[in-house]
């Protein structure tokens, strides 16, 4: 390309713009915090910094769930320990029943207040954190169990869904968080009766041995309500290492996000002081030029040819 310029113009137009865009680089840093504002400010920074921004988004989404997850089990562990104490309570009223001085009226009332905790523990299998009932697996928009006192352990069961959601674990890896209603208060056999530590069924025998008054049917449901509240005691016990790992996990994620800000502000942000010291360098460099520009001879050979 032919110009009109001559080489020392040409020079001093190139390093005027060289300043400017110093200039320039130094004032968009100074004003936004940011060193990489755009893809063509480090073009060898930029995949790096999508990634650490990917790696971040999804650590926030993973935190957001652990908050979910938290809340789940923490309602669930609330709901197991007021279970126990049912249990605990229908184990004295079985106690109370299986004396002998225990007449046909005593057992009636007896037997009342044990369907009034078998309600109760309906309720528990109902539990729901957030509207979502925490005990139905996969299917947490409609209730797992509701009371039947016509049934053979005393509820219907609405549902069975299995409980398939994992939470994932920031460090790698992921781990189950629930149980449901039938493994929790309904636990069965292979073929499908009520196993030995079955919540259920060890309250609705214990009402129905009661309003029978059968002394030797009320004995024997006291091991049967001892081993469901172990049982009921191993479930809670699960939930809280499940409560446990929630920790960890969330701990690990906010250490994990702190390290992931750093990473990204050690790529993109700017460093103000220097960014300000340059701003300043290049306006006198830049006014300085202009100066020893408008001091240069203006004279050309035309000047001669008089």
């Amino acid at each position: 390309m032919i110009t009109n310029l001559d080489p020392e113009s040409a020079l001093f137009l190139a390093d005027v713009n060289r300043i400017q865009q110093r200039l320039a680089d130094a004032n968009s840093q100074v004003s936004s915090g940011k060193k990489i504002n755009v893809a063509s400010d480090a073009p060898d920074q930029i995949d790096s910094l999508l990634q650490l921004r990917a790696d971040q988004q999804s650590n926030t989404q993973i935190e957001s769930n652990l908050t979910l997850a938290q809340a789940d089990a923490n309602g669930a562990d609330n709901a197991l320990s007021a279970a126990i104490h049912l249990m605990d309570r229908a184990v004295t009223l079985a106690t109370r029943g299986a004396t002998a001085t225990s007449d046909a009226t005593t057992q009636a009332n007896l037997a009342q207040e044990v369907q009034s905790l078998q309600e109760q523990m309906v309720s528990y299998s109902q539990t729901r954190v957030q509207g979502r009932y925490i005990f139905s697996g996969d299917l947490d928009g409609s209730p797992s169990y509701a009371l039947d006192l016509t049934a053979p352990n005393g509820v219907d069961q609405l549902s069975n869904s299995a409980s398939t959601r994992q939470i994932e674990n920031p460090a790698g890896g992921s781990f189950p968080a629930s149980k449901t209603a039938q493994e929790i208060f309904d636990d069965q056999n292979p073929d499908g009766t009520p196993a030995a530590d079955n919540v259920f069924a060890a309250l609705n025998a214990l009402r129905t041995a009661l309003l029978n008054n059968d002394s030797n049917a009320i004995g024997s449901s006291i091991g049967a309500l001892e081993q469901a509240s172990d049982h009921l005691n191993s479930m809670e016990a699960f939930y809280g290492t499940v409560e446990n790992r929630i920790q960890d996990a969330t701990s690990f994620a906010s250490q994990y996000d702190t390290q992931l800000q750093t990473e990204i502000s050690q790529k993109q942000d700017a460093d103000v002081t220097a960014a300000a010291l340059g701003l300043t360098q290049a306006n006198t460099q830049l006014q300085a030029a202009y100066q020893a520009r408008a001091k240069m001879p203006h004279t050309s050979l035309f000047d001669f040819l008089v």
